[in-house]
């Protein structure tokens, strides 16, 4: 029989896809950039608090956390800092004291404790003087450098703060009627104003007082050094007040509830009565 031919077949590759689909991947990341520039331009035209809420779920998005701050982080209604997590933040500001090599020997001069009304933060005068020139409302380095470090913490929780001012019960001698409660009032001012530009809040300050000698830490000495001092009180949010004031907030920017013009014009009478009454009370 005749041997059978052989036939070989070659098959020719056809053409690939159009690049590789490569066009794809480089629209999707311009689309990703377009959706992360409208969201910047989004948060920026929006309020503080839904910034905060929004920077809180990027720092913790599984909300496991409480609170906010250096090693403190949350979201949403977690940010609001409560009784349970004050022991925590005080924990955290002394960690941070501790490591500042030139404040760490200032710890005898610094006292935290936990009380009612919050975290109290007392800074402890000495006899030449640890925070404050002697005898003045002027800062020292030391001082400084200490409501620096506690402004750039505390300016990272939604808690309002109140800045005490308090002396012993050595009659200052100064200035015409310039008296103790005077430089109580005018420490705790200066204190106030140092943490406001080093981090804290504008409105986060919600009081600043004086009390001269009136709350003497050591009452079995009333000449102690210590009874001079300034106390920076991270207050307790109550959940209720803060909502109420939110709404008043809002109320304002939408411009409802505003007073008229007699309203408002007594309103400025009577603070300016009650802010003349406690000048006299301090001379």
């Amino acid at each position: 029989m005749p041997t059978p031919p052989i036939i070989i077949i070659k098959k020719k590759g056809g053409h690939g896809g159009h690049h590789g689909g490569a066009w794809k991947v480089a629209y999707a990341d311009f689309v990703t950039a377009m959706m992360a520039l409208f969201i910047v331009l989004w948060l920026l035209s929006s309020s503080v608090k839904i910034q905060k809420a929004v920077g809180g779920y990027f720092r913790d998005p599984s909300g496991s956390a409480k609170t906010t701050g250096t090693g403190l982080a949350g979201s949403g209604e977690n940010l609001l800092l409560g009784k349970d997590d004050m022991a925590k933040l005080k924990t955290e500001l002394q960690g941070s004291i501790q490591k500042m090599n030139d404040l760490a020997n200032l710890k005898k001069n610094i006292e935290m404790t936990v009380t009612a009304e919050g975290l109290r933060i007392e800074l402890l005068e000495s006899a030449k003087g640890t925070f404050f020139d002697s005898g003045s409302s002027t800062l020292n380095a030391s001082g400084k450098e200490m409501l620096e470090l506690l402004a750039a913490e505390l300016g990272n929780v939604p808690n309002r703060i109140s800045i005490e001012g308090h002396t012993d019960s050595k009659p200052f001698n100064g200035k015409g009627n310039y008296s103790n409660w005077e430089l109580s009032s005018d420490r705790a001012n200066a204190a106030r104003r140092l943490m406001q530009q080093a981090g804290l809040k504008s409105d986060q300050v919600s009081q600043v007082r004086g009390f001269a000698d009136q709350r003497l830490r050591n009452v079995k000495d009333a000449m102690d050094p210590s009874n001079r001092r300034v106390s920076i009180i991270v207050q307790y949010i109550n959940k209720d007040t803060d909502e109420g004031e939110a709404a008043e907030e809002d109320k304002r920017e939408s411009g409802e509830g505003k007073p008229s013009a007699a309203v408002k014009s007594g309103s400025e009478g009577a603070g300016k009565g009650s802010e003349s009454g406690g000048s006299k009370e301090g001379k």
